[in-house]
């Protein structure tokens, strides 16, 4: 399958939340029917082209990362990130239980290491 005829490439310029979606400002878009022509469009970005800032990471890239705790024991693994509108929060093996993705808790983050250092209160993974 081949490149879509009608593909073109977009610069986004902003991003904003609006209740259950993102809102996107898109470089040579200005006008009510510019948007309109984008109306189901479907949008791709390669993770080469998503610019993080320090402390961001992508989901697929805490996945597999071993939660540590400050006395060095293995307390799971990274099976998922959900983002709920409070705080992002690890989805943790075994029992799938979530840890709040919040500087409380992580103390570091080593994604070359795949493990996330984290200070958790008593009983929050029981």
């Amino acid at each position: 399958m081949g490149p879509d005829p009608g593909a073109r490439t977009l610069l986004c310029t902003a991003v904003r939340r609006h209740q259950e979606s993102l809102l996107l400002t898109f470089e040579g878009i200005a006008s009510p029917e510019d948007a309109r022509a984008l109306t189901n469009a479907s949008l791709y970005a390669g993770v080469r082209d998503i610019p993080l800032g320090a402390g961001e990471y992508l989901d697929r890239d805490l996945i597999d990362c071993e939660l540590v705790d400050p006395a060095g024991r293995l307390l799971g693994r990274v099976v998922d990130v959900q983002h709920f509108p409070a705080q992002d929060c690890l989805v943790v093996d075994p029992g799938r239980q979530y840890v709040p993705l919040v500087k409380a808790f992580v103390r570091g983050i080593d994604i070359a290491a795949r493990r996330i250092d984290v200070d958790l209160p008593d009983g929050l993974l029981e």
